[in-house]
């Protein structure tokens, strides 16, 4: 892990006290709406690796790990 990931990592750990965050939380990390984030999943369009957990209805729960949240973000991040 690079220093840049280590570092978001930690300030997402610190933020959120576990180590995958739902939805709802990386949608306000990545700025857009939890409905873009469940297109992004539909059509498998670029979004962090997460895991689904089975459950009931409309197929469960999606975790994403924050350590692949902030390979991500560090992946992503354009810098002027």
């Amino acid at each position: 892990m690079n220093e840049a990931v280590r570092d978001i990592y930690q300030d997402l750990k610190v933020k959120y006290q576990k180590s995958a965050i739902n939805k709802r939380e990386l949608a306000q990390e990545l700025g857009c709406s939890v409905s873009i984030i469940n297109y992004y999943i539909a059509k498998g369009i670029n979004l962090p690796n997460y895991k689904k957990l089975a459950g009931n209805g409309n197929g469960g729960k999606v975790l994403f790990p924050l350590q692949e949240v902030a390979l991500f973000l560090v992946q992503t991040i354009k810098v002027a």
